[in-house]
């Protein structure tokens, strides 16, 4: 034991060293191409704070494949070449633990965490989606800013659209535009911020857009200050990324990104016409369980479809 002692404490033979710095560069390399590739794994990017969280996506990427890799060389190297002989029975050596290397592998996760994390909150300053809080005494209070439509004491910044209200339930989308227009679609001005007041009438709903890379949690008896840059023109989907019950997963509607020309003409277009009850997926899965009994777990049956001036379209075909 003193000998492989000895042996292991002695400087790395050049041959050594040489193995070492070909497998780091490879790993390199191979950590690289991964964090490029990544960029592939996600959605059409249609926001401009898309190209920020893909190049945060895809450092995480490189670094976690990286170390993945170089763990996994190690374990392989040591199953190949160090591993006991085949009938050896006995335990390993009780070699003490290596106090310089302790401390490395401690300080460096520390240092490439904390490094991700001012990265990431560099990142979350330059996107400045995310505005003030307010608190409201109830659905009434949040409802009645969202009716307040143009008349809205919360003011934009300006070179902005809005305030969008939007309004999540159980399981529907509202949005009531500031000249009173209202969808269960959301349309959307390209290249022009767009500002919400995210209301929440009942439980926590996760406004999550994958091809903005946005996500905000709008919570019950708060109204937020929402906002965002569209990008490219297209249909995409709004999903809630908040478990709400039996049908949140039927919690999704389109956002259509437009021209500001052909968006201020949805608008006028969607002012003339009447109020109906917007389509809702939810409603339809709730009367036809119904229908077959109401067998099965309890649910809490949805709200009724919001009236809308435009409904969304469900066989209509988006993008991401």
């Amino acid at each position: 034991m003193t000998n492989l002692s000895a042996a292991s404490a002695g400087p790395l033979r050049p041959r050594t060293l040489g193995l070492v710095a070909i497998a780091l560069l490879l790993d390199g390399v191979a950590s690289l191409r991964m964090a490029d590739w990544s960029h592939q794994w996600l959605p059409l990017p249609a926001s401009a704070a898309a190209p920020y969280v893909d190049d945060l996506f895809a450092l995480e990427t490189g670094i976690g494949t990286f170390i993945f890799l170089g763990c996994v060389s190690v374990i392989g190297w040591t199953l190949l070449f160090n591993r006991a002989p085949k009938y050896d029975m006995d335990d390993g050596d009780p070699i003490e633990g290596n106090l310089r290397l302790e401390i490395t592998w401690t300080i460096l996760p520390l240092v490439i965490v904390m490094l991700i994390a001012w990265h990431a909150i560099r990142v979350s300053d330059t996107l400045a989606t995310l505005g003030g809080k307010v608190r409201v005494t109830g659905t009434a209070e949040a409802m009645a800013l969202a009716n307040s439509g143009a008349e809205s004491s919360r003011s934009v910044a300006a070179g902005s659209f809005g305030p969008i209200e939007v309004i999540g339930r159980q399981w529907s989308w509202e949005f009531v535009y500031p000249n009173g227009v209202r969808s269960t679609e959301l349309h959307l001005p390209l290249n022009l911020r767009s500002s919400f007041h995210l209301i929440a009438t009942d439980v926590i709903h996760g406004f999550f857009i994958p091809a903005f890379r946005l996500k905000q949690d709008m919570i019950p008896g708060s109204v937020i200050d929402y906002s965002l840059i569209p990008t490219r023109v297209g249909r995409y989907r709004l999903r809630d990324s908040m478990f709400s019950g039996g049908y949140f997963s039927s919690n999704q509607t389109d956002v259509v990104v437009e021209s500001e020309a052909d968006f201020q003409h949805w608008l006028e277009q969607a002012a003339r016409q009447p109020l109906k009850p917007g389509y809702n997926e939810a409603r339809r899965l709730y009367e036809k369980r119904l229908a077959e009994g109401d067998r099965g777990w309890a649910t809490v049956p949805p709200a009724p479809p919001p009236l809308v001036h435009v409904s969304t379209n469900p066989a209509a075909v988006h993008v991401s």
